[in-house]
């Protein structure tokens, strides 16, 4: 299998080394282990004091699978399976899934996983682009217009990573039924489900629409456990579920039996981690729309509705590139390009989910006026 280089954690790689402050980050403030262990109630404090460090089953703990079920609606444990990250999730379904000769739909700016290994499982990707100039909306029409005979999956990302883009009911009630019309699936990238900013916004699961539809998620972005490295897909249909179990022979086999307890831990008391969450995000915000508006002639940005991510735009006439490198080189911040998503034009991802958010974007604003106001 050839599959080609993935430029976001290529990106990260080059510039980690300066150690810079990170602006472009897609998860939340990460928990240390003692916060988190504080959180247990007395059924977990058990199993964490006993836990055996062994191999755990392939499919993930029982009493994680039945937490993780309680997220969604008309779900059971037995369609949960756990997957040593949200990417290890989407290396195998989509592998599972499509053969070469299929035919792909994917929502962009996208991870690029949720592209790229469809490309390595020589199916054809179509993209559809959210729309910038309209808030980053998407286009039902270009989404009917794409669909072919063999189309077999379409793939989305709501709340989308970077955009922070969040589609109305209606519209992804629509994307739902145009999948099923086609009887292709509806795999969508769920990881910053829960950080809607109105609660009322929250969009049905993709499992809960549609019996075809897959729901991706994980503890790394809502829940601020990345390093536990522990995601999910949920599904109705059990053949292709044991299609992934066996498929995930191949790769983790299980996941980390300490990440687990601790999903289980954060997943119960999620009431309390996704106030954190939210509440962190609020707060950068109000950051984030002063500095916008200060620098209105340098920047144009869509305020995001849910995530901690969004794709503002340089209005300058130097390549994102450029002022990227520039910033880090001379400020020690951390943006992300748009071409790390092949994304045209000179959007850039910001992340905010951080608490040393307001340090960088000191350094930020005083790059900014020294480069574009002297």
């Amino acid at each position: 299998m050839k599959i080609s280089t993935f430029l976001i954690n290529r990106y990260f790689s080059h510039w980690e080394h300066r150690d810079p402050r990170f602006l472009c980050t897609a998860d939340i403030e990460p928990y240390q282990l003692g916060e988190i262990l504080a959180l247990a109630d007395e059924e977990c404090q058990s199993l964490w004091q006993h836990l055996l460090l062994g191999y755990n089953a392939t499919q993930g703990h029982p009493l994680l699978r039945a937490e993780i079920a309680s997220l969604y609606k008309g779900v059971q444990p037995e369609e949960i399976l756990v997957f040593a990250g949200g990417e290890e999730a989407i290396f195998v379904l989509l592998n599972v899934l499509l053969q070469p000769g299929d035919h792909a739909i994917v929502v962009s700016p996208a991870y690029q996983s949720l592209y790229e290994v469809s490309r390595a499982a020589q199916a054809d990707v179509t993209f559809l682009p959210l729309l910038a100039a309209a808030n980053w909306t998407l286009d039902l029409e270009a989404l009917r217009a794409a669909v072919r005979l063999n189309t077999r999956v379409i793939v989305a990302n709501f709340p989308n990573a970077p955009t922070g883009a969040l589609p109305d009911y209606d519209t992804f009630l629509s994307v739902s039924r145009i999948a099923q019309e086609a009887g292709a699936y509806l795999f969508c990238d769920e990881s910053f489900r829960f950080l809607e900013y109105n609660q009322s916004d929250r969009l049905p699961a993709a499992v809960e629409c549609y019996t075809k539809g897959l729901s991706l998620g994980s503890m790394s972005k809502a829940f601020g456990l990345a390093g536990l490295r522990i995601g999910w897909l949920v599904t109705h249909e059990q053949d292709l579920l044991q299609q992934m179990l066996s498929f995930k022979d191949y790769t983790s086999v299980s996941s980390s039996a300490t990440s687990e307890i601790l999903a289980l831990i954060g997943l119960r008391a999620r009431e309390a981690v996704l106030k954190r969450s939210l509440e962190i995000i609020a707060h950068n915000l109000l950051s984030l729309d002063d500095f916008f508006s200060t620098w209105s002639d340098v920047f144009s940005w869509v305020r995001p509705r849910a995530g901690s991510t969004a794709f503002p735009l340089l209005c300058k006439d130097i390549a994102i590139e450029q002022f990227a490198s520039e910033l880090v080189e001379q400020e020690g911040v951390l943006v992300l390009p748009g071409t790390v998503y092949e994304h045209p034009g000179n959007h850039f991802r910001i992340g905010f989910g951080r608490t040393d958010l307001p340090d960088a974007l000191v350094r930020l604003e005083r790059f900014t006026a020294n480069r574009f106001r002297l």
